[in-house]
């Protein structure tokens, strides 16, 4: 069984548990360094980056374990809220872990009001809720999925970053994929 924890601290963690537990992986709650000894594979969810930015720097070396869990090799997928956290370079600008070789917009496709469902170039399903925009992705990074054109999914060795939510899209998909057996 993998064992795969997810970021609880603001956002939409415990879709994400749900989701993971679905596909029958054991998921927990991760709030501190400690909680990630041991695990196989991390999410970093959505939510509000900033709330998450503060409470994440609220919690004594978690950033720093993050980051040292995401260098170690092992599987993380970071959505939404969750990618701007993770990206090299956010618009506007703000701190983050620099896990992923991608610039972002915050709420790139649209605020509040233009979320929306859609489907990707290749039909994923995908939920967008004022949903960062990948304006700009490294040499090391690949686009997996698309919209119109543009990157939604993209991975970077171990890290895969969603602009979408694919816990509230039901296509677990974007887990299977970094979270299967034999990474």
């Amino acid at each position: 069984m993998v064992r795969v924890g997810v970021l609880a601290l603001q956002g939409g963690w415990a879709a994400h548990l749900a989701c993971l537990r679905g596909l029958g992986h054991r998921a927990v709650e991760v709030r501190s360094p400690r909680a990630l000894d041991g695990l196989d594979g991390l999410v970093l969810p959505g939510g509000e980056s900033t709330a998450q930015w503060r409470l994440l720097t609220r919690a004594p070396g978690l950033a720093e374990a993050l980051r040292s869990f995401a260098g170690s090799g092992a599987p993380v997928l970071v959505t939404c809220a969750g990618l701007v956290l993770a990206a090299r370079a956010v618009a506007p600008t703000q701190p983050s872990l620099d896990l992923l070789d991608v610039c972002v917009r915050r709420n790139g496709w649209g605020r509040q009001l233009a979320s929306a469902e859609a489907r990707a170039d290749d039909g994923t399903p995908l939920v967008l809720i004022r949903a960062p925009r990948i304006e700009a992705v490294g040499d090391g990074v690949t686009v997996e999925t698309t919209l119109d054109g543009e990157p939604v999914l993209v991975r970077q060795a171990n890290v895969w970053g969603a602009t979408y939510h694919p816990e509230l899209a039901g296509d677990l998909r974007a887990y299977a994929r970094p979270f299967r057996r034999g990474w």
